[in-house]
């Protein structure tokens, strides 16, 4: 019986070491595609000042911030949390080491973080995401935006199997038809009535909008302007059928037409569409969220966008960026749930070795360093059991194992078997 409650905190994910096994080949996976695209890794730290975290916070994401108490407290402990995102850090980091780096700085974090969220399936409030992020100094071409999609698009597609659709807008369009018809003070409702469009029935929806006092007319062109969906051509054309009148509309069409033209040169599935608004107030431009349409239910697997300046409130001078994230945690929670994992990865052990006594430990050590040397992931089974539970246990935790007794250490003539397939052959 248990002395106390040894279950993991809602929200935390904790994983067996074969499914453990699978996590660690994605997250190589992605972040090897990271490093071929030229994105260059740092680390920042998991803890940090309240006064940096809180100054980009804002709404609930404020409200989930786990902060940091530590036993004897100094003056400079005493106000310190957890990250919640890599955004807020890299708009530290930056701002610190800026005179350092060369733009456009590419990066790629991988690490933990933590938001004290409601625990609810798929949420979790410890949590791996995967970013990448290209900034530069004062401007940034457009052209970088179809670069971190492309990237994104390639690392899903190591592990992802299903069909996958990039869905992408630029929030300019939406903010220039809104200023068209001087609802700017409304602009934040019109914003999110759409984001939150395809989760509510389209009744709602109306209702919403006409709850905000929005004239026939308006009503009438956001509806046309949310049903614009398609391949550039489609939605290029039915954007200028709107007739807007305005220069940040006007910017953000040109822009969405860029980044779409990239994107089919280079094959990847994307599609421009209207209901992509995200609801982060940092993006200002392009904006996109990846969907598998033979799995809808779950959601976005990836997203992100373009900020104008991600070191407003750090620094004097400019950066814009664009960046996406793969919320790993999450992804691999519904991919597991839904049977859409590889099986076929069963250990990281290559190999076992599996004295029959301890006369052959010796020799069997010296050979694991042998095998090691030689890259060779060895585990050595030094217990007492029989040699069928050694066995048993070697073929639980290896890809094949090799038995070691009197007459193997006399002629150093060593077989070995591959456990899946029961195959044996000399070493």
């Amino acid at each position: 019986m248990k002395k106390l409650n040894t279950s993991p905190i809602s929200g935390m994910q904790e994983l067996l070491p074969e499914k453990q096994l699978v996590f660690d080949e994605i997250k190589r996976k992605i972040e090897e595609v990271y490093r071929k695209h030229g994105f260059l890794r740092i680390e920042t730290p998991t803890i940090d000042r309240s006064e940096i975290l809180f100054a980009k916070a804002g709404g609930d994401t404020e409200k989930q911030i786990y902060k940091v108490i530590k036993t004897n407290e100094t003056a400079e402990d005493a106000d310190q949390a957890l990250r919640f995102d890599h955004t807020v850090p890299l708009a530290r980091y930056i701002a610190e080491h800026e005179s350092d780096l060369s733009f456009p700085f590419r990066v790629a974090q991988a690490g933990k973080n933590f938001r004290g969220e409601r625990a609810q399936k798929g949420r979790f409030r410890e949590f791996y995401q995967l970013d990448i992020d290209i900034l530069g100094r004062e401007s940034l071409p457009v052209a970088y935006d179809a670069e971190i999609i492309t990237t994104l698009y390639d690392a899903l597609k190591t592990f992802l199997k299903p069909k996958m659709v990039i869905r992408l807008s630029n929030r300019k369009i939406l903010s220039g038809l809104i200023a068209s018809q001087n609802l700017q003070e409304k602009a934040k409702d019109v914003f999110s009535i759409i984001d939150h469009s395809e989760k509510v029935a389209p009744e709602k929806t109306q209702q919403s909008l006409n709850e905000i006092n929005l004239i026939e007319s308006q009503i009438d062109l956001i509806n046309k302007f949310m049903a614009i969906k398609g391949q550039k051509s489609e939605v290029i054309e039915k954007l200028n059928a709107l007739n807007i009148e305005n220069e940040i509309f006007r910017e953000g069409v040109d822009e969405l037409s860029e980044v779409l033209g990239t994107l089919e040169s280079e094959n990847v599935e994307a599609i421009g569409d209207m209901l992509i608004v995200r609801g982060l107030d940092y993006y200002t431009g392009t904006v996109f969220e990846t969907f598998l349409p033979d799995y809808l239910k779950l959601g976005s697997v990836c997203s992100g966008g373009r900020y104008e300046n991600l070191t407003a409130h750090y620094s004097d001078q400019k950066f814009p960026g664009v960046g996406g994230s793969i919320g790993l945690t999450r992804l691999f929670s519904i991919l597991d749930e839904n049977g859409l994992l590889e099986k076929n990865l069963k250990s990281s052990v290559d190999v076992a070795l599996v004295p029959i006594s301890e006369n052959e430990h010796g020799y069997a050590l010296k050979l694991a360093k042998a095998l090691r040397e030689k890259g060779y992931a060895t585990d050595v089974i030094l217990t007492d059991k029989k040699l069928g539970q050694k066995l048993t246990h070697a073929a639980k935790i290896a890809k094949s194992g090799i038995v070691i007794g009197e007459e193997e250490v006399k002629s150093g003539n060593l077989k070995i078997k591959d456990f899946e397939t029961g195959e044996e052959k000399p070493l």
